[in-house]
């Protein structure tokens, strides 16, 4: 079968590359550039946790050496510190300031630098064909796959099963889609500095909110500090509304008065290193599927008001359609589980799009926003701390509640500590193998996960305990499933009780939580995460992993009820009730 056509090699269509190749699938990425980014310090971007432990399952580097995860954050205005969040970098609850839980660090890393980690992975991956100084300029679909021409030194036409579009906010896929892409223009404006210098805290992010000194010029009162690694910081001052030019003069002058502010009175030695306009937009594609093209990342979509970051729906756009992307290419289409990415990502997004439309007005509206909001200071700093930190409705990565993906009426569903549709938490679990490892090193391999809270089992070798209780009964109706499974075990989960059984999706998403094993209900939980039953496909019926349809593999005529069916009994043969 042709590969995965990705167009763009930033970030977003690298990850995806990567995530293919994990899952078996090839891929051409056809790159307009060189092959090389130029480094920019003022060009970085902030991780959130599942998207860094995201980068870092596939590319098996050592985030933390090429990035910095920052050690704290603090909210100031004026001349006081308002909030100040201390971070924990192992994911182990600990006490911090105001009360709140301790919080896995974001990852603050300069965009080229990324971009190299994913290119270093990719080198010598056999799936995956780098295509550099090939620019798009013809698309054409029919019913059997796509082809694609490039022009340039090596222009030529290309074949493929899909093709993605992850060429950026002037993407030439979408125009060749011929889908809009509506929203408002410059929403901020920032003037970016990276510069080396020796400050009174490390390793700390800063807001600062109106300070106190002004010497140069109109201001908007909002200046950013964000640390790098080897001494390196990244500061963003927002401007005021307008097309005013930012000259040289006037942003040394903002460095200087900025140092001075956060230094006690006098300009500390730095080395400016990069400077940038960083402008925001705010726009949402009308469409993220034609047929067996798709649309990811900024060519989909673009936000980043009020500190929220852009790169990480990118990173998550690539997580979500790479398993259905898979599951299509390795056992035929499957329409309403290749329709559910724009469903989910598209909803997603246009949520958040939508709160930073509402909250922008409240917070840069100057003093209309007391009749609004009591408590504005501090509402507005908690609104922009979540945006940045990656929290609330403005930063938090967000579920999949409503989507089509969702099972209907399953009488053992339970409550956890995650909902529905929410991304799991990282536990330890107990492989099939018998290792331990974390929940988050097994998604993004194309297979469901089935994990089981079995208290006490992690102090047991698996040999005592794999064939006792309802570990056959479950094994058994793991294999029944219509889809390949992992079946792992974990000693809790936050919320959960002994014996439940969650099913997670291969991009981390629950599924459902079920009392116990049920074979009926996790049947038909699964087959529903999956786009539905096989029927729902049309004339071309979905192929197994040994090239047989999935009625063949049952029997002829055999449909997701009777499989189900087949699933309880087996599992009642083979196993013990609850114990």
């Amino acid at each position: 079968m042709d590969p995965v056509i990705i167009v763009g090699a930033g970030p977003v269509g690298l990850t995806l590359a990567l995530a293919l190749a994990r899952q078996q699938v090839p891929s051409v990425v056809l790159d307009e550039s060189p092959g090389k980014d130029e480094p920019r310090l003022a060009r970085t971007v902030v991780l959130r946790e599942d998207t860094a432990a995201l980068v870092q399952r596939l590319t098996g580097a050592d985030l933390d050496r090429a990035g910095l995860r920052w050690a704290g954050w603090r909210s100031m205005r004026r001349k006081q510190v308002i909030r100040e969040v201390v971070f924990d970098d192992v994911s182990t609850p600990a006490p911090v300031h105001d009360g709140d839980p301790a919080e896995p660090a974001p990852l603050h890393i300069a965009q080229h630098v990324l971009t190299a980690t994913l290119r270093a992975a990719l080198e010598g991956e056999p799936l995956v064909k780098i295509a550099a100084d090939s620019r798009l300029d013809g698309l054409e679909q029919e019913a059997a796959g796509v082809t694609a021409h490039t022009r340039g030194p090596r222009g030529t036409w290309w074949r493929g099963s899909h093709v993605v579009g992850c060429d950026g906010p002037r993407s030439t896929v979408r125009k060749l889609l011929d889908v809009r892409f509506p929203g408002r223009t410059a929403v901020e404006r920032h003037a970016v500095a990276a510069l080396r210098v020796e400050l009174p805290w490390t390793d700390e992010a800063l807001l600062h909110r109106t300070p106190p000194w002004r010497t140069s010029g109109p201001s908007a009162g909002e200046v950013t500090g964000r640390p790098l690694p080897d001494g390196v910081w990244r500061l963003d001052w927002l401007l005021p509304p307008g097309k005013d030019l930012v000259t040289p003069e006037l942003l040394v002058a903002r460095i200087r008065e900025t140092l001075a502010g956060w230094s006690g009175g006098s300009t500390p030695a730095y080395e400016l290193l990069d400077t940038g306009v960083h402008t925001v937009h705010h726009r949402l594609a009308r469409r993220w599927r034609v047929g067996r093209a798709f649309l990811a990342g900024d060519a989909a979509h673009l936000l980043g008001a009020l500190g929220a970051q852009g790169l990480d729906e990118g990173l998550r756009d690539a997580d979500n359609l790479a398993w259905k992307l898979a599951l299509a290419w390795h056992h035929g289409h499957h329409e309403a589980l290749l329709d559910s990415y724009q469903e989910e990502r598209r909803a997603l997004v246009s949520a958040r799009l939508r709160a930073a439309d509402q909250a922008l007005p409240l917070l840069r509206g100057g003093g209309g926003i007391r009749a609004y909001v009591p408590g504005s200071a501090r509402g507005q700093d908690a609104l922009l701390t979540d945006a940045h930190l990656g929290r609330g409705p403005l930063g938090a990565a967000g579920g999949y509640e409503g989507s089509p993906l969702a099972p209907r009426h399953l009488e053992a569903e339970v409550p956890v500590g995650t909902p529905p549709g929410a991304q799991v938490q990282d536990v330890r679990v107990t492989a099939e193998d018998g290792s331990f490892v974390q929940l988050r090193d097994r998604l993004g391999r194309g297979a469901l996960l089935v994990l089981l809270i079995a208290p006490g089992t992690g102090v047991w070798e698996r040999r005592h305990w794999v064939s006792a209780g309802i570990m056959p009964r479950l094994a058994a109706a793991v294999t029944a499933l219509p889809s390949p499974a992992e079946l792992l075990v974990a000693e809790s989960y936050p919320g959960a009780a002994a014996h439940t059984v969650l099913l997670i999706r291969p991009d981390g998403h629950l599924v459902a939580a079920l009392n116990g094993v049920r074979p009926a209900d996790l049947y038909a939980a699964a087959e529903a995460a999956l786009g539905g039953p096989a029927a729902a496909q049309g004339p071309q019926e979905a192929l197994g992993a040994d090239g047989g349809t999935k009625a063949q593999r049952r029997g002829k005529g055999a449909t997701g009820t009777a499989a189900a069916q087949e699933a309880s009994a087996a599992g009642a043969a083979a196993g013990s009730a609850v114990k």
